[in-house]
């Protein structure tokens, strides 16, 4: 042939052949659908037995994709990075914030943190050469919101000027904040998130322009940000975007009087930065490294030094800012783990389906074969039958998981208000659903397939061949494929089983705990007076208002308040210098300020000593005036010289005097602080001092504190942690939590509650109610929610693993018919019969059970950092799953057992 006739006719082929090809797969997919409608039964069982493995993991990832995978709401969002320092030691920075966007660890000896300085963002802001746009942003933190009907909490976050234009985010109404904005002589503005326009406000268009007030500040809405823009941190959530220069006036009460915008030792605010096109981000880190390092060892006030080793480091934004999604993702890792375990019992399930169904089809198979089939051509065309099946099973496993992400959402709801991250369908999980559905139908079909496809002609084609392949007659007294695919299910139901048992001792063990004090019966509640403009004698007299008047309600027992709720996941801490110790012996206990009936009202023992009294919070509140007045600043009078011969620009000599001889501040200390700190010593009488023996600002002794008595230890920051030494101080100002201690259910008074302090005082929003039960369950909710869910997979992994074993000793017996009858006709007895079918799945059942215990103690050491008061390898925990699995295997094995011994011996014969 020539060339040319050569190529045309190898095209011809090609053609000839692809044609072939859908043509038979063509046919292939009609066949396979008309023979899963000949089985109805089979199809049923199998396609929901699919649907729910695939659907329980499109579920678990479409969560772990929103979580951990979805780009960041942002134009451009590879270009997008966070900046975070590392250094030997940390800077000597007098304030710090961590608003939990990204995650603080030590590493290489040396701490690494995401917070920095206002000061500093500006130097790096304006001498960069390879960031095309640097933003700044802080928060969320709780606002004081009015003028939009009754005051309300909303969470606002601080932005630099330049933050939208940074980020492209754009707005549905209005403007974004600009550099104009972010003055501090600019009218104040900010722009609301599209969730709080619609929530707080309905949607209404005339908002822009409107003034609303911020912790009494007026501020007027200038825009209404883009939908799609959620939080640059995921997991975040905020309600009004506000610029820097507003923290001078909108502040939060733990801020004091530090100037956070020129304060170059207040680090507070996490930087992001847009590289320049063609900019690798090595060498704007590098850039960034130098100005950094200029900053902190040569600006007005090194913070450190060259031995220090200051270095900025510069990470894809959507993986820097992760601190969010810290605490979640673990779990969710586990979690589809486990799925994932789910899915391969489910498939090992229909494996065997698969597997018992061929046996009906053996005389089909062997006609093919006869008649010129090729064996690869049949293994084809039972795959093409497993891939639909698995399709149509993937199709329901999508409504399955659209219900499975609704119940999860709603499980994270009882940890916060409104789930934080947005879940949506995208490629990623639609292209993990696709690639599960392919993956599962060759799985589980790839085996019966070449078994079916395996059988001996000759005496296949007989009419009264047995239903059995020739090859099983040669392997029944080995481990066959069918009792591997048993044997895989029940080790994979052991491992699901074991993790979910280890979740609910865990949260068993913590409920069980004692927190040290009562929960039962208490209302909790937060105000925090002094956004609203409160100074702190008006804080006082409306607290002390509120504890009179809350008091007199019927069925109220007792009323106190304290800076924090107990056990509510927050804490505070403060260094003290003990008496007797070295100057610069510090120690660093946690720190609660309360009121007058606190240890009463929560029912906290008192061992020793005192409890406080109401001249005990005179004497401290004497005490806090002459501090606050002693370090207050004072204008230099003209020729007044100092002893140091500098001019005079302090509080005068006299209150500084009056501050050093004022009146120790009582403090009570647990049980705890008094048995690390003063062993085999009495506590009270003794004296604390602050950081420093002397206070550095005035150089005259501070009063310090004496101790008056010792409490009962109890849980302070989450049931999980720790007994910790405790300082509890008296409360004398800032936000509070209100403690109710009730005779009978306190959530019935939440609505007086709310009448009486919307009467005491204007623009003080009623936040954080909930009962004292309620908080601890709050505290405990991602072991809740794994408990939950493991329980949830345990017990469908449960159930599929016996209608594995069901399945196959049900094959087993119409298998075996012809022998069971032969057996009967000789003499055997109905519990001989039961014996054996039950202990053929019994022991696949233990083979199984032993394989899977192994496997758990290898997997769940995974989850140590999770459990509480349980050991990953608990024996209790294995003895009773293997126990639990037994006897359900015993359950699966009894009704094909009770068919073989209704099996007639003459009707069973005649039928061979």
């Amino acid at each position: 042939l020539e060339f040319g006739s050569y190529q045309k006719y190898k095209e011809e082929i090609r053609e000839s052949l692809g044609a072939h090809f859908l043509e038979t797969l063509l046919q292939d997919i009609r066949y396979a659908f008309r023979m899963l409608r000949k089985s109805p039964g089979f199809t049923t069982v199998a396609v929901l037995t699919l649907a729910l493995g695939i659907g329980a993991n499109t579920a678990i990832f479409s969560v772990l994709d929103a979580v951990l995978f979805r780009p960041l709401p942002v134009k451009d969002p590879q270009q997008l990075v966070v900046l975070s320092w590392s250094a030997r030691h940390k800077p000597k920075y007098t304030g710090h914030s961590d608003y939990g966007d990204c995650d603080s660890e030590y590493r290489r000896g040396g701490k690494r943190d995401c917070s920095f300085s206002v000061p500093f963002f500006d130097a790096i802001r304006a001498r960069t050469v390879d960031f095309s746009g640097m933003a700044a942003s802080a928060g969320p933190l709780g606002i004081d919101f009015s003028g939009n009907g009754p005051a309300m909490m909303a969470e606002g976050t601080w932005v630099s000027g330049d933050f939208f234009s940074t980020l492209g985010i754009g707005t549905v109404l209005g403007r974004p904040l600009g550099p104009s904005d972010d003055f501090p002589f600019a009218s104040p503005a900010i722009v609301l998130s599209y969730a709080f326009w619609q929530r707080a406000f309905g949607g209404d268009p005339s908002v822009i322009g409107r003034t609303v007030r911020l912790n009494s500040t007026p501020a007027t809405i200038i825009g209404v940000a883009d939908p799609q823009f959620t939080s640059l941190t995921p997991g975040k959530t905020q309600d009004f975007f506000m610029p820097l220069a507003l923290c001078d006036r909108v502040k939060s009460q733990w801020w004091g009087d530090v100037d956070r915008l020129s304060d170059a030792t207040s680090w507070w605010v996490v930087i992001v930065g847009r590289l320049k096109s063609g900019i690798a981000a090595g060498q704007a880190q590098a850039e960034a490294t130098t100005i950094f390092r200029n900053e902190l060892l040569h600006g007005s006030k090194p913070l450190s030094t060259e031995a220090d080793a200051p270095t900025i480091t510069l990470a894809p934004a959507r993986e820097g800012l992760n601190g969010e999604t810290g605490e979640i993702a673990p779990m969710l890792f586990l979690l589809e783990f486990a799925v994932g375990f789910i899915l391969l019992i489910a498939c090992a399930n229909v494996a065997g389906l698969t597997l018992s169904r061929s046996a009906t089809r053996q005389k089909e198979i062997s006609v093919r074969l006869a008649l010129g089939a090729g064996r690869p051509r049949l293994i084809r065309q039972l795959l093409t039958e497993s891939v639909s099946l698995s399709l149509i099973g993937g199709a329901l496993g999508v409504f399955v998981a659209f219900w499975g992400v609704r119940a999860i959402i709603a499980l994270f709801a009882t940890g916060y208000s409104d789930f934080p991250f947005v879940i949506a369908p995208d490629w990623r999980v639609l292209s993990f659903t696709l690639a599960v559905v392919l993956a599962t139908g060759i799985l589980f079909g790839i085996a019966p397939a070449l078994r079916s496809t395996r059988v001996d002609l000759t005496p296949a084609l007989k009419e009264s061949a047995s239903l059995v392949p020739a090859t099983a007659v040669r392997t029944r007294r080995f481990f066959r494929l069918g009792d591997a695919l048993v044997t895989v299910q029940v080790a994979l139901s052991v491992v699901v089983l074991v993790g979910a048992g280890l979740f609910l001792r865990t949260v068993r063990n913590l409920h069980s705990l004692n927190p040290g004090f009562d929960p039962r019966n208490i209302l909790l509640f937060e105000i925090d007076p002094t956004i609203a403009g409160y100074t702190d004698p008006q804080t006082q007299q409306l607290y002390n208002n509120l504890q009179q008047r809350l008091g007199e309600l019927p069925g109220v027992i007792s009323v106190s308040y304290s800076e924090d709720a107990l056990v509510d996941g927050g804490w505070s801490g403060n260094d003290f210098h003990l008496d007797g110790t070295p100057p610069k012996s510090i120690v660093n206990p946690a720190t609660l300020t309360v009121s007058l009936n606190f240890f009463s009202t929560m029912r906290i023992p008192v061992l020793q000593g005192r409890t406080f009294t109401p001249a005990d919070f005179v004497a401290a509140a004497a005490t806090r005036a002459a501090r606050i007045a002693a370090s207050a600043p004072a204008a230099p009078v003209v020729g007044s010289v100092s002893h140091s011969g500098a001019s005079s620009v302090g509080a005068p000599e006299s209150i500084v005097k009056l501050y050093s001889h004022s009146a120790p501040i009582p403090v009570l200390v647990n049980e705890m602080f008094a048995q690390k700190f003063f062993p085999n010593q009495n506590p009270v009488g003794k004296h604390m001092g602050d950081e420093q023996t002397s206070d550095a600002e005035f150089q005259h002794p501070s009063p310090g504190y004496s101790i008056i008595g010792v409490t009962a230890n109890t849980k302070y920051k989450t049931v999980r942690q720790p007994i910790i030494p405790t300082v509890y101080l008296p409360l004398l100002s800032n936000s509070a939590y209100f403690e109710l201690r009730t005779a009978g259910n306190p959530t019935a008074l939440v609505k007086t509650v709310r009448q009486i302090v919307s009467n005491a005082g204007d623009n003080l929003p009623l936040t954080h109610v909930r009962t004292q039960t309620e908080q601890i369950d709050q505290t405990i909710y991602l072991e809740r929610l794994m408990s939950r869910l493991s329980s949830f997979f345990a017990v469908l992994a449960l159930v599929l693993a016996c209608i594995g074993l069901y399945g196959l000793l049900a094959y087993e017996v119409a298998r075996r018919t012809r022998e069971i009858g032969i057996r009967m006709a000789l003499g055997a007895q109905r519990r001989d019969l039961l014996r054996l079918i039950i202990g053929q799945g019994i022991i696949l059942a233990l083979i199984g059970v032993a394989i899977g215990i192994g496997a758990a103690l290898g997997v769940t050491r995974f989850m140590s950092a999770m459990l509480y008061g349980v050991h990953a390898n608990d024996p209790l925990t294995i003895i009773a799953v293997a126990i639990l699995l037994t006897f359900v295997a015993l359950a699966a094995c009894y009704i094909p057992a009770r068919r073989a011994m209704r099996v007639d011996p003459m009707v069973a014969l005649r039928h061979e």
